[in-house]
């Protein structure tokens, strides 16, 4: 404790640190001429064999095409893509809309102002999924964006997986195969 005390006296024995270093360095522009390296330029381009952080191509990016909402998801449905949207729905969409979209859950239930929508059953089974995944990217009513949580294929990906969700819910027994269909009806009453 005494040689913190002794350090704190030698207040003008040791050298004091320049904040003002940072702002005052010698650093180039942008586009700002540079005299070490060989083409004359501060920016330079990326090192041979790294690979850029691009954006998602714009048609992925877009919910609407030609003034209307689009049809189909514009990604293949594939096993990954679907195992992404679980992970993504349970992640950011489950705690409000339940697990099985259904619109029940705790955090749904304590909400004041407007509970969550059911995904699975009444108007939600009739949106195109660019309404879906527009509702995902910009938000609605009180539900926020998760433009910035989630990628355009991310989103996309949860936008398949609600699709998911409605085809299994509300399913006729016709619709099932045989060996489906005989097995759901031993489970009924």
């Amino acid at each position: 404790m005494r040689l913190l005390w002794l350090l704190c006296a030698c207040e003008g024995v040791l050298p004091g640190f320049d904040w003002q270093q940072m702002n005052q360095q010698h650093k180039f522009q942008p586009f700002e001429p540079c005299e070490y390296f060989p083409d004359g330029r501060s920016m330079q381009p990326p090192p041979a064999g790294t690979i850029p952080r691009a954006r998602e191509p714009a048609a992925l990016e877009q919910a609407t095409r030609g003034g209307a909402y689009v049809e189909e998801i514009p990604l293949p449905l594939t096993r990954e893509l679907f195992v992404q949207g679980r992970f993504a729905y349970e992640t950011y969409c489950a705690a409000c809309h339940g697990a099985d979209g259904g619109g029940q859950s705790e955090v749904g239930r304590n909400m004041a102002l407007r509970n969550p929508p059911n995904l699975v059953g009444g108007g939600a089974r009739q949106f195109p999924v660019g309404r879906i995944f527009q509702i995902t990217s910009e938000g609605y009513g009180l539900m926020p964006s998760y433009a910035l949580e989630l990628t355009a294929r991310e989103r996309w990906a949860a936008t398949a997986w609600v699709r998911a969700l409605q085809r299994a819910y509300g399913v006729s027994l016709d619709d099932l195969p045989a060996p489906l269909r005989a097995e759901a009806q031993k489970e009924l009453p």
